[in-house]
């Protein structure tokens, strides 16, 4: 699905984004900080673009992507990296794109795939693909909330699109459903708490009080994305690229993997970027929640890691399984 939008048709960004940098709700991600010109004004990242067009491409599951908080002894991967790694497959066909529309009607282009301090989701809304909805994900009325989101940025003067109003209406499924009420207030996100950051952006030792709440979250959450209502109307994923390569592993296997053996299993993933040993502290979180004993010799293997946050979760998950937490 493609829609267009004017590079500063959100002007409502900037303010959004220093409140959200001001409350300290991006934790670790100064990249969110850096640049926060760019970030809030589309217009000044390209000066000489006219015309942005928007795209997402669905990769809804298809299956219940909560089934596997059910099953502790496995770990959940969010469904977006259950494949390959989208930036690859979908920066390819947005050169297809814009190389067609080049050839067609002449001007220059900029390919953006999460490369750049771009505001995809209010642009996305901006376009009329969908709107933002309480739990800040671009949301519709066709695909649901499971879509990877790119842009082109062109020169041409093309017909803008209508903007997509808000349908969320009463619903607070997406912010009932955190298990670690990571928003302060519809529409609002503290990183700090999401369980996708601390996951994926947070390096170091997680919170001891939220580690409970990370369950068998090895890398991303699903939750609030997964409860949405809009998602009846969602169609699965047509490329099969994006499906079910990583599934849910063991947390006996996991938990074993060296640096070698994680890049491995994990080549062409998006779990790679995390690194084995921010992903091996997840797995030991999950090994503590998990309620199984017969993982405590797994865990303590890991007491004396030579990464610090891998050796701390792994003497907290003994600990926790011990009862001794």
């Amino acid at each position: 699905m493609a829609r267009i939008c004017r590079p500063d048709a959100v002007p409502q960004v900037a303010a959004r984004l220093d409140a959200f940098v001001a409350a300290g709700y991006h934790g670790q991600m100064g990249w969110m900080a850096d640049r926060m010109h760019w970030r809030a004004d589309p217009s000044a990242l390209w000066p000489e673009a006219r015309s942005v067009l928007m795209l997402a491409e669905s990769y809804a599951p298809e299956h219940d992507p909560l089934a596997v908080l059910q099953r502790p002894d496995l770990g959940a991967v969010s469904v977006y990296a259950q494949g390959r790694d989208y930036h690859d497959i979908v920066k390819k066909r947005l050169k297809r794109l814009a190389r067609w529309l080049i050839e067609e009607a002449g001007g220059e282009v900029k390919v953006f795939v999460d490369t750049a301090p771009v505001p995809e989701k209010a642009l996305g809304q901006a376009a009329g693909l969908g709107w933002q909805g309480k739990h800040t994900n671009l949301v519709s009325r066709e695909w649901g909330n499971w879509a990877f989101l790119g842009s082109v940025f062109t020169t041409l003067e093309l017909e803008a699109d209508a903007a997509e109003p808000d349908h969320c209406g009463s619903c607070r499924a997406c912010l009932d459903v955190c298990p670690t009420d990571a928003f302060p207030a519809p529409y609002r996100l503290d990183a700090r708490r999401c369980i996708s950051y601390l996951t994926i952006e947070h390096k170091g030792p997680v919170d001891v009080d939220l580690r409970a709440a990370l369950g068998n979250r090895i890398y991303g959450c699903d939750d609030c994305l997964a409860v949405c209502p809009w998602n009846k109307f969602a169609v699965a994923a047509s490329d099969l690229r994006y499906l079910g390569a990583v599934g849910a592993p063991p947390l006996a296997e996991l938990v074993q993997l060296d640096d070698a053996a994680f890049r491995a299993r994990f080549s062409g993933s998006p779990v790679k970027r995390i690194g084995r040993d921010r992903f091996v502290r997840n797995v030991l979180y999950a090994i503590g929640n998990s309620g199984d004993t017969g993982l405590i010799q797994l865990a303590q293997g890991l007491f004396n890691d030579a990464d610090e946050a891998v050796a701390d979760a792994a003497r907290w998950a003994v600990a926790r399984l011990r009862g001794e937490t």
